[in-house]
């Protein structure tokens, strides 16, 4: 075989190369082909043959490798059931065409079939033999043949060959056959191989098939997945593209979804044990519950024998195609306990009516060139023909017309679900389809009493035949429209659940299907490895509560993370949020983070603590104020009261009243007019208190400089009337600059909502930062002027020099509102409106107390010292 491929493939370069020398040189070619050909099959002439190849047998034969015998393939051993279901369906279905009336009228097909052995290079020798002809000699000469070379295959014998072959039962089978076909234009037609790459029509130009590319499949599987929220899943795949192709079209169906896969082990048939060990190990240190498995169903059942022996029996498998409807697994006491529950994607099945009569009336003695046939029978009923070999020590009796498959059961009879076997039905009809469009046939639509026939006259050219192939449309006998799309068809699968009998038997139920990408499902018969309904969990971690968000740990896939719960003002309120979502500006989270509530608003009012204990202190300093007047002006003929103009010492406590009174308007509810008076009665009782001081310190200081000698007229600018109109002159300053401010941009009442917390503060809000610098600034520069001139004025000869009182009471009144400015900056919310407050009273106080506190202690209990004589002593 080995030596015929070459010829043929140094046939093939020499004709892409122009060396065609055979025809046109000479007129005879004579070929002898070395290897006696294969006559175990099953053959039928007709008018075009279709070429068959199938994996019938599994024991491949022992190779010689002593290099002394002519390299051949020996024939396999060890008949399997269920291939030949599908040589018969192919029969079946070429039997169904050839009585038809309207499909290929008057044109008998035939096959040849070959068992390919499950092996690429059994496959490559029988391609060849059907491509070639199977003849041991032939000669090209075409005055001997009468044949031209039009209508024959150039350099291959002039016989009857075969245009169309129905094979490749593997992937990898299917492209070595299509590459080896492909420059001789023969089409492939694939009743199993599901590779991807396959649909490459520029690599595999003449290749067609049956069944769904594995896109669809893992597709299909990757959506069940993400439906059922398995977002560790676990994947042993065939190291081959069969399993890596399919592993990478999950991956890439999964991403964005929030699956992932938590490891990924491959299974070598030449290292099965092995593999099968270390998949075993790898799914039971896992948490991963459910586990993708595609790969054959020889190796699957190696893996449940190791998982088996590790006591791991609590995992849902997603089952390929390739094993999920495996009788050979569903009946093995493994199933039922590693693998109970399984749920799988499986060949669409549909039924073949009068397929099963027609294999249960077969016979060998209906069919006597039937090699395949006869082996069956034999390995079936333990009888001879006397023609297959049987073991030398084995005695049968010779069979007879007594044997029947009507009572046999088995794969090979049994025709419940047909999934495969209908893959190679539809092949059979797409080719028959193809020819009926390339001869001249009538139309199939047309009626069939018409008796017209087919036309044909010449060899089937396979390039135009495989063009035919690439656009036939038809609609099955089971109503089902067939046609291609490139080399694949619509993707039909079935959704089949392994499901536990009350016999002990596990069977196979049909729960939804594929179609395309469109997945129906009926959930309610689904039954898991629990053995009930509920859906298996098989997760890396805990979806995150509502008021929680995923945290991706570092080096781990996405789906392993850990819950974090929300910031302050920010919520989530759905299962497995992967961020928190901030609450708008006027609301805040609530306790659980799940939900933004309205924030309250919060003042200082005078019902809490901190209102109370502040107004009582105001309260306290009015009263105070109060006595100190009533005080003074009980004793305003005594010359402690009258001395430094006892005017200017009620117009300071009157301010100083209003400095105390005015603290309260900043306790409430912040209203618009509130905002706007507060700062005004602030600003402007402050520089009416601080207006008196400077005009007394003046005072003081005039009235000494008038007692030095050329200074008398000093007094004279200082009376009573010029200091009345200093102080209403600096007042009036301080109220221009409010009414300016106020007018123009006036506080207002708005929540401060740049402080966090589910409480916000109402405050006056200071609209122009300016304004309120001039009026705190205005104070300010009052009050450094009465303090330097009282410093100045502090050691004046005088018993009772009221400078020095003035001094101490300013710095107080410095101090405070210096430090006011950084404690009221940083103070957050109402606690900046108390601190103003505090300034207010401190400052008031310190006034009140450092300025009167000594007078109202000379006049109250020191009686004697207020004299006119004590008080201008030196």
């Amino acid at each position: 075989m080995s030596l015929l491929y070459q010829l043929i493939t140094l046939w093939l370069v020499g004709r892409q190369l122009g060396l065609r020398v055979g025809i046109q040189m000479v007129q005879t070619l004579n070929c002898s082909r070395w290897g006696t050909p294969s006559d175990k099959g099953l053959f039928e002439d007709g008018d075009v043959i279709i070429g068959g190849l199938f994996s019938l047998r599994y024991m491949p034969p022992v190779k010689d490798h002593r290099f002394t015998l002519q390299p051949d393939n020996k024939p396999c051993t060890g008949l399997q059931n269920l291939p030949l279901q599908y040589i018969y369906a192919m029969v079946f279905a070429l039997e169904e065409i050839n009585h038809s009336s309207t499909l290929l009228p008057g044109v008998k097909l035939g096959h040849h079939i070959h068992d390919s052995c499950a092996l690429p290079a059994w496959a490559m020798q029988a391609a060849l033999s059907l491509v070639g002809g199977d003849t041991p000699s032939c000669n090209s000469d075409k005055e001997e043949t009468g044949i031209g070379a039009d209508n024959c295959f150039e350099f291959f014998c002039c016989e009857q060959l075969v245009p169309l072959i129905i094979g490749g039962s593997s992937s990898i089978t299917a492209q070595i056959l299509s590459r080896l076909l492909g420059p001789l234009s023969v089409p492939l037609v694939s009743y199993t191989a599901s590779s991807p790459s396959l649909s490459d029509r520029r690599q595999f130009p003449n290749f067609f098939r049956t069944m769904a590319s594995d896109i669809y499949q893992a597709r299909a599987i990757a959506q069940l997945a993400i439906k059922f929220n398995w977002t560790w899943v676990g994947a042993v795949v065939a190291n081959n593209d069969y399993g890596l192709m399919a592993v990478k079209i999950f991956q890439e169906a999964i991403q964005g979804a929030g699956v992932c896969l938590a490891f990924v082990e491959t299974l070598q048939r030449e290292n099965i044990l092995s593999d099968a060990r270390r998949a075993a190990l790898a799914i039971q240190a896992s948490t991963a519950k459910v586990i993708l498995i595609f790969t054959w169903y020889t190796d699957v059942m190696e893996l449940f024998l190791q998982l088996e022996k590790l006591n791991v029996t609590d995992r849902q498998f997603l089952a390929s195609e390739a094993w999920s409807t495996s009788s050979d697994l569903r009946q093995s006491t493994l199933s039922h306990k590693v693998a109970s529950g399984v749920f799988g994607v499986a060949i669409r099945s549909s039924p073949l009516p009068g397929f099963e009569t027609f294999l249960r009336n077969l016979n060998p003695l209906l069919r006597p060139n039937d090699q395949f046939l006869k082996e069956f029978w034999e390995k079936e009923f333990g009888c001879s023909f006397g023609i297959m070999t049987a073991p030398p020590s084995a005695s049968r009796p010779s069979c007879n017309n007594t044997e029947s498959l009507w009572a046999v059961k088995n794969l090979f009879t049994d025709t419940s679900q047909l999934r495969v076997t209908y893959n190679v039905y539809l092949a059979v009809y797409a080719a028959a389809h193809a020819l009926h469009s390339l001869l001249p046939c009538p139309d199939i639509n047309s009626s069939p009493g018409n008796n017209v026939t087919c036309s044909f006259t010449s060899q089937i050219k396979p390039i135009k035949l495989m063009e035919q192939l690439s656009k036939v449309n038809f609609t099955t006998p089971q109503g089902e429209a067939f046609y291609f799309q490139g080399a694949d068809t619509t993707a039909k699968y079935d959704l089949v659940n392994w499901q536990s009998s009350p016999e002990g038997e596990v069977k196979l139920v049909l729960i939804g299907r594929v179609d395309g990408f469109d997945l129906h499902l009926n959930e309610s018969a689904i039954q898991w490895s629990t053995g009930s309904s509920q859906v298996p969990v098989s997760i890396c971690s805990e979806s995150c509560p509502p008021g929680t968000r995923m945290a991706t740990r570092k080096g781990e896939p996405i789906c392993c993370f850990d819950c974090i719960p929300c910031a302050d003002g920010e919520i989530s309120n759905i299962t497995g949020s992967t961020q928190c979502d901030r609450c708008p500006s006027e609301f805040w989270s609530n306790a659980e983070r799940t939900a933004c509530i309205p924030r309250q608003l919060d003042f200082l009012s005078f019902s809490e603590t901190l209102g109370i204990t502040l107004t009582a202190v105001a309260v306290s300093g009015v009263t105070v104020t109060i006595a100190v007047f009533v005080v003074f002006l009980y004793y305003r003929q005594t010359p402690m009261v009258r001395a430094n103009n006892s005017e200017l010492s009620f117009l300071l406590l009157l301010s100083l009243k209003l400095c105390f009174l005015c603290s309260l308007v900043f306790i409430g509810r912040p209203s618009v007019w509130s905002c706007r008076f507060q700062q005004a009665a602030f600003g402007i009782s402050f520089v009416l208190c601080v207006s008196c001081l400077q005009v007394k310190t003046i005072v003081v200081l005039a009235a000494f400089r008038s007692a030095r000698p050329g200074a008398e007229t000093l007094m004279k600018w200082f009376g009573p009337g010029q200091q009345r109109g200093c102080v209403c002159f600096f007042t009036s300053v301080q109220v221009i600059i409010c009414i300016i401010w106020l007018s123009l941009s006036p506080p207002e009442p708005q929540p401060d909502l740049k402080i966090p917390g589910v409480q916000v503060t109402l405050k006056c809000a200071m609209a122009s930062v300016v304004g309120f610098s001039l009026v705190l600034g205005y104070i300010g520069l009052l009050g450094c002027t009465s303090l330097l001139l009282a410093f100045l004025a502090r050691k004046l000869p005088d018993n009772f020099n009221e400078a020095k009182l003035i001094t101490f009471s300013m710095l107080i009144f410095c101090a405070v509102w210096v430090a006011f400015v950084p404690a009221y900056v940083s103070s957050p919310g109402k606690y900046a409106v108390a601190v103003e407050i505090f300034a207010i009273l401190a400052s008031s106080y310190g006034l009140l107390f450092c300025i009167f506190a000594p007078k109202c202690f000379i006049i109250l209990l020191r009686p004697e010292k207020n004299t006119k004589k004590h008080l201008m002593a030196r």
